[in-house]
Parts: C-alpha cells; sequence; structure tokens
C-alpha cells in the first residue's frame, strides 16, 4: 500500500481509503466490521464517513454509519490507527436534519460535529469535511454554472472562522471541501492565508473515466495548492465493473435496488462503457480494477475512495493497487475518453 501526504499536513493517507456510506443501509454492523478488518490488513489507514450516511439518506437511517465506526471503536480499541474524515451536510431537502433546514454557518457546524463525534465515539476527527457548498453552484452531475443573483447564501469566511475555532478546540485536525469547485477552493485558500485560518486539506469530488471534469479546472489547483483530491465513485456506481451492461440489473446492484440514482445511467455511458470493458479484457485485467488503478495512479489524487457491499468485493478493488498500467494502455484510455468525454459528470 502507498501512503500519501494529506496537503501540506504531517498525515499520510493510505492510497485507497475505506468508503463507508453503504453500511447501516445495504451492509450490516457485522459486514462492516468484516469490511474494515480486511481493509486494514490490506493497509489502508483512512475511513471516510458523513453524518448523513448511509446512502440514500433518510431520517430511519440518519447516522446509522456513524454509529457502527462508533461501534467498531468500542469493540477494537484501534481509533488511534486510524485517520477518520466525516462530513457536515449542506443545505437541501432533508426534513431530518436539524428541522430541515442544515446549513454551514456556526449553529448548524457546531451541532453537526459534536453529534458526529458521539456517534463516532471519539473525542476528535482528523479531517472534517463540508459536503457540499452552502451556495447554489454546480456540483451532483451539472458541467455548466447557471447564476442566480437571488441566492442567498452562508459566506464563506464565515464557515471558515467557525472551522478555525473548532480546530483550535481539538475537535477537528484538519478541514477539507468536497464536491467543490475552483472559484470555491481558491476562496477558501485566500481567506486561510489572508485572516491566518486553517487552510483546506483536501477536495473529495467524483472522478472515475466516466467523469474526468475535475481535470478541466482543480486538478491544477490540486498540484500547484497541494489540496489533493479523495476521489468518490471512482467506479461510477459501479457502472465500469461492466456488471450493467446490456440492461443488466443484478439483483443487489445500487442501480437495481434505487431508482433515484441515474447520473451514470444515460445512453451516452452505455454507448462507451462497452469499450472500457473490452478494453480491460484485452489486456488481460479486471475492468473494475482497470478504472480503479487509473484513479489511484493520477498526480492529483490523494486517495482513492472505495466501497463495496461483500468481502468478495472489497478484496478485488483492494488488489486493484497491485495494477500497473502501461503507456499503450493510457493512450487507448485516452483515445476512449476523448471519444467520449464526460458522459456522466
Amino acid at each position: 500500500m502507498q501512503y500519501r501526504p494529506l496537503g501540506r499536513t504531517d498525515l499520510k493517507l493510505s492510497a485507497i481509503t475505506l468508503g463507508t456510506m453503504t453500511w447501516g443501509e445495504q451492509n450490516t454492523e457485522a459486514e462492516a466490521f468484516e469490511q474494515i478488518r480486511l481493509a486494514k490488513d490490506a493497509g489502508v489507514n483512512t475511513l471516510d464517513t458523513a453524518e448523513m450516511y448511509p446512502v440514500p439518506p433518510g431520517g430511519e437511517t440518519y447516522g446509522a454509519t456513524e454509529r457502527i465506526i462508533g461501534n467498531y471503536f468500542r469493540r477494537f480499541g484501534d481509533r488511534a490507527d486510524w485517520i477518520l474524515a466525516s462530513k457536515v451536510a449542506g443545505p437541501g431537502r432533508m426534513e431530518h436534519i436539524r428541522d430541515g433546514n442544515p446549513r454551514l454557518d456556526r449553529a448548524n457546524i457546531t451541532a453537526a460535529l459534536d453529534a458526529s463525534l458521539q456517534r463516532l465515539n471519539t473525542d476528535y476527527l482528523d479531517l472534517y469535511q463540508l459536503h457540499w457548498p452552502d451556495r447554489k453552484t454546480n456540483f451532483f452531475g451539472e458541467l455548466g454554472f447557471k447564476y442566480d443573483p437571488d441566492d442567498s447564501f452562508v459566506a464563506i469566511e464565515d464557515t471558515l472562522e467557525v472551522l478555525a475555532e473548532l480546530v483550535d478546540a481539538g475537535k477537528i485536525r484538519h478541514i477539507g471541501l468536497s464536491n467543490e469547485t475552483p472559484w470555491g477552493v481558491q476562496r477558501f485558500l485566500h481567506l486561510a492565508q489572508s485572516r491566518g485560518w486553517p487552510r483546506v486539506v483536501s477536495i473529495q469530488n467524483p472522478y472515475n473515466l466516466l467523469n474526468r471534469s475535475f481535470e478541466v479546472g482543480l486538478a491544477e489547483i490540486s498540484l500547484r495548492e497541494q489540496v489533493g483530491l479523495l476521489a468518490y465513485s471512482p467506479l461510477a456506481f459501479g457502472v465500469l465493473s461492466g456488471k450493467y451492461l446490456d440492461g443488466a440489473r443484478p439483483a443487489n446492484g445500487r442501480l437495481t435496488l434505487f431508482e433515484r440514482f441515474q447520473r451514470y445511467n444515460n445512453p451516452q455511458v452505455e454507448r462507451i462503457v462497452p469499450r472500457y470493458v473490452e478494453l480491460a479484457h484485452r489486456y488481460g485485467l479486471d475492468p473494475a480494477q482497470l478504472a480503479l488503478a487509473y484513479v489511484t495512479s493520477r498526480p492529483f489524487v490523494t486517495s482513492n475512495i472505495i466501497g463495496a457491499t461483500s468481502l468478495e468485493q472489497l478484496a478485488s478493488n483492494l488488489a486493484s493497487t497491485q495494477v500497473e498500467l502501461s503507456p499503450a494502455l493510457l493512450d487507448e484510455l485516452e483515445a476512449l475518453h476523448l471519444s467520449q468525454p464526460n458522459p456522466a459528470p
């Protein structure tokens, strides 16, 4: 397992992070414990979660994933072995989170963090991330920015100020962003420099062979400013494994269980995915491992967040760290991308 610096901090994350958003919905607590132990044995040292997990979010399951992780720490007592990351929810239609009005302001962030710490059975987080911006901007599948002059949002300086205080209080070691834009990242960095507040150390955005939009404006920022990508959805909800080819709907697949996830289900994806799968087979590789290895290999990626619903899937995903991509294969991947760029942003 490789280990990579988290921004300009002294922490080093494993190149693979264990994602947790299925725990409490598709996975039981016992299954989650097994996944953690398997990942740890493989050298993974980072867990990523969020207050709103599991996904899809709902009032009955809200916070269940964090509680499972907290119960794991109670049982195994190895909290100090892990880099633990969680997220605070931004505004959205979620009536079960803080009376239906979660915002990235002082009251909401403080309440969210205290509740997360209690569920996680810890007194600090190594990384606390803003799950998505408070303002209206292009994320969650939107490529183009649509300006709303009437948008009323919590100012980034107000958000960063309270996070700085929570760092000073020892409840957070470092702060990160998620589903953020180039303007947002640069604004956070500017405020940190001008006001002496903590610098953001990471950005957690989607990145996979079907969605390389991160490369357009954010990759340069990641590299020059050392705000590395924590890549989520590296398999595009499993689509890049090839298991949904020809309209297949495996019984436990997320696209089978949850119709709301249409981000990776469109005609462009249906045209290009078979070509990625065929390319993997031509090089004697498992399609999922190829897709994961590509993400992990990118120079702006600090860690690749993988998730699984079975130990077999997890073991195969972890083995992707052993896959080497030849220059010829990388050239063919680039040609496919150019033929159908970002079919599922």
